[in-house]
């Protein structure tokens, strides 16, 4: 039976070096595009959801062509709004042995940013839901969109429907003092939160003891620690960290653990040769979801959300354009990359 799931943000156009070209050199880009929740609601909708992306998009050719793109992977589009002036822009700049990707937004006063509370039907948008997921970036687009992220999420409790949410700071949206006392806030509301190894220090200050990402030191039992604590002060139902350890731009260890308030689960760790990282948490999210949602039990839901994310990062664009089948085949070991014929 299909699961009805809404995912609420913004989505941007993207613009991308082609190659491994800076973007002091490039004399075009390549055009997709991509936002955390609507990357999350097209990972559901590959594995046979029924996923709704809300937002709001500007009453323009740029519009028109971001819904259509979204609907080209079988996200329902209903309850998107069309208003406001602009779509924001992010420019994409893929690293390369040791230089790091980067990202230059252009996202000010967009269409999402500026909207209102009472612009969403929120009952209509929550019949029949099982979830509702958001990340930490739609509350930091201004104070309005933080005030709207809350209005969703009291809604969907009053619904009876899940909540998910992954923490996703962004430091150039906000500082860490306001993070802290917006999602505080917006915790309350949450069952299922997912973040990676810097995100609940920047918010919350619940930092990792022996870990230094910058230097690959990555500790279990630190992270083990940072997941326990969440649940004592939220009542989380469950935590998920990813886990990146990385060695070059190319090359990454990827791993996660999962944290029920009772008993931790680890993942097995992929070293993956990075095609394109952007949604690479995304697709873990997604994952995630699917599996919890489709009656996996805890390892096997943080088995195939990983096993989605490593293949997400063999994959150009924001979304995980992958089948629920691929994903087992590799879970079952067959990671060899042989053609398939």
């Amino acid at each position: 039976m299909s699961k009805k799931i809404v995912t609420f943000g913004e989505i941007m156009l993207r613009l991308a070096t082609p190659g491994y070209q800076r973007i002091t050199q490039a004399s075009d880009f390549e055009v997709t595009y991509g936002g955390g929740e609507a990357n999350v609601a097209v990972s559901l909708a590959n594995y046979g959801f029924e996923a709704y992306f809300v937002t709001k998009l500007p009453p323009n050719e740029v519009g028109e062509a971001c819904r259509n793109y979204i609907r080209r992977f079988g996200v329902h589009t209903d309850y998107i709004n069309m208003g406001g002036e602009r779509l924001g822009i992010y420019f994409l700049e893929t690293g390369a042995a040791q230089r790091p990707s980067k990202v230059v937004y252009d996202r000010a006063n967009s269409a999402i940013s500026k909207v209102q509370k009472g612009e969403f039907d929120w009952a209509t948008t929550f019949d029949g839901a099982e979830l509702f997921h958001f990340t930490g970036i739609t509350p930091a687009l201004s104070d309005s969109a933080a005030e709207v992220t809350m209005e969703a999420v009291q809604a969907a409790k009053s619904a009876g429907v899940l909540v998910s949410c992954d923490l996703n700071f962004r430091k150039k949206l906000w500082s860490p003092e306001k993070a802290n006392k917006v999602m505080s806030e917006l915790m309350q509301y949450v069952d299922i939160a997912v973040g990676n190894e810097e995100d609940a220090e920047k918010v919350f200050g619940i930092k990792a003891e022996n870990t230094d990402i910058h230097a690959g030191k990555l500790d279990d039992s630190g992270y083990r620690e940072v997941a326990q604590k969440l649940v004592e002060k939220f009542d989380f139902q469950k935590v998920a960290i990813t886990l990146r350890e990385s060695y070059s731009a190319f090359d990454n260890g990827w791993s996660a653990l999962l944290y029920d308030g009772k008993e931790f689960y680890n993942s097995r760790k992929y070293n993956i040769h990075v095609v394109d990282r952007v949604g690479g948490g995304d697709s873990f999210c997604g994952g995630l979801l699917y599996g919890l949602l489709s009656g996996m039990d805890n390892q096997t839901a943080l088995n195939f959300a990983v096993a989605a994310s490593c293949l997400k990062h063999s994959i150009p664009g924001d979304f995980n354009l992958v089948s629920k089948a691929e994903v087992e085949n590799l879970m079952s070991g067959d990671g060899s990359g042989r053609v398939q014929r």
